[in-house]
């Protein structure tokens, strides 16, 4: 059995910037949905694009959204899991919309159009790290570059 460690904020930042693919929660009339995406942070908020008539983007608004990204290692029986939640806001500033093209935009892997960019700051970010004696920033599979 392994002990599961709290994660500082200062890790779940460095975490989160690193990565490139998560999973963000949503409520719908029809229950919650768990919608896989690929993100960027920009300074501490989350940033995705979407589509306008995707869940995300016709629920999105306002909620109350969750964002999740983990890596795990099933052989060892270690990993860590990093959850950020807030009020989603949708971007529509045409300059702050430049801005984050130009230095951190979120780059989606499927096809389509996704322009729409949701905004979940961090009103709370927690983090857990499963087994204690590693690093789980040196055992990242892929890491975001600038």
């Amino acid at each position: 059995m392994h002990t599961t460690l709290d994660l500082s904020r200062e890790d779940c930042s460095r975490l989160l910037d690193a990565g490139v693919a998560g999973r963000v929660a949503v409520g719908t009339p029809t229950g919650p949905h768990i919608v896989p995406v690929n993100y960027a942070v920009d300074g501490e908020p989350v940033l995705i694009r979407t589509a306008a008539y995707s869940l995300l983007g016709t629920y999105g608004r306002g909620a109350q959204l969750c964002f999740e990204v983990d890596q795990f290692d099933y052989e060892l029986k270690r990993g860590w899991s990093v959850v950020v939640r807030g009020r989603g806001s949708f971007v529509d500033d045409q300059e702050e919309l430049a801005e984050i093209a130009r230095s951190w935009e979120p780059r989606p892997w499927a096809t389509g159009q996704r322009n729409l960019v949701v905004r979940i700051p961090w009103t709370e970010v927690t983090g857990r790290q499963l087994g204690g004696g590693w690093d789980p920033w040196q055992h990242l599979p892929a890491r975001r570059l600038a």
